[in-house]
């Protein structure tokens, strides 16, 4: 058994979540994926993935050694970049992840630039809003929003981002404003992916839990139902700041907003040291130096 194979053909399996995508991957065939798991299995003497005709789900024993093998790989991985430096002409290929709306008007048009620049780079860039993770899903780089969760990621900072409680001048007109923030307990507030939005109330940071009969994944629908006077949302500044200066959205309780939102760069630690991901965020960071590039997307 070649025992590197066999651990590259397990983490590209767990990664890509079948025998088939990681064998496209790897650029050579399912059964070559297959005995290569199986020859790995019977090595350690255990089984590392059950399979199903549809998924596959890691065993006990997968688990530890996956987390394992994907820390040997990366190292591997890492070495090879120090080693080579292709900083006069990177090339390699750099995964990244980003919210639907804010990739698609923000960082997707600012890429094409980037990769004029350095045009031996492949960029694989996935618009979601689902939280991936980066280390099992082989991601180098993801662009966050919001209030970063601990974890043993690094990040930096791309720009702020600002958070606007709005409504319609109809609905305001129908059902008045709020005045507090318990006041919204008496309002239909248009919900996203959170039922709990975030506030500053006294200096402080407050998380306040609300309801309503609208609930979407998507920032734009939301929007549409704030705009068409269903009731309150609360949305960050690049869905609302042209409606509420065209007064079609107006504001609410401007003096609880929160103000200390952002953008980040996030990536695992093992990815801090290739040279093609620094110049991606180098690169980003410079595009952001003033804020959001309202330019780049329609």
């Amino acid at each position: 058994m070649r025992r590197w194979d066999a651990i590259e053909a397990f983490v590209a399996v767990v990664r890509e979540g079948s025998f088939s995508a990681a064998a496209e991957r790897l650029g050579v065939s399912a059964s070559h994926i297959s005995r290569r798991v199986a020859e790995l299995e019977t090595h350690l003497g255990t089984p590392l993935i059950y399979r199903t005709t549809r998924s596959i789900r890691l065993s006990e024993a997968g688990e530890q050694y996956f987390e394992e093998c994907h820390r040997l790989l990366e190292g591997f991985i890492s070495a090879e970049e120090q080693i080579s430096r292709q900083q006069e002409e990177p090339s390699g290929r750099l995964k990244l992840t980003c919210a639907a709306t804010f990739g698609e008007r923000f960082i997707a048009p600012l890429l094409p630039a980037f990769m004029r620049r350095y045009p031996r780079l492949e960029i694989d860039l996935h618009l979601s809003n689902r939280r991936v993770d980066l280390i099992r899903e082989g991601f180098d780089l993801a662009i966050r929003l919001g209030t970063l969760e601990d974890s043993s990621l690094l990040a930096r900072r791309l720009c702020d981002r600002r958070e606007y409680l709005v409504a319609s001048p109809d609905y305001l007109e129908r059902h008045g404003a709020p005045h507090t923030l318990s006041e919204l307990a008496h309002h239909n507030c248009l919900l996203g992916t959170s039922s709990t939005w975030l506030f500053q109330d006294r200096g402080q940071r407050r998380e306040l839990r609300v309801s309503g009969n609208w609930h979407s994944n998507s920032g734009p629908a939301v929007l549409a139902a704030a705009r068409a006077g269903l009731g309150i949302a609360q949305l960050p500044d690049y869905y609302v700041s042209p409606l509420m200066e065209s007064g079609e959205l107006l504001p609410l309780l401007e003096n609880n907003r929160y103000r200390h939102s952002g953008v980040w760069l996030v990536y695992p630690k093992v990815r801090q040291q290739l040279p093609r991901l620094k110049l991606l965020c180098d690169y980003l960071i410079e595009c952001f130096e003033d804020g959001i590039p309202w330019h780049s997307g329609a």
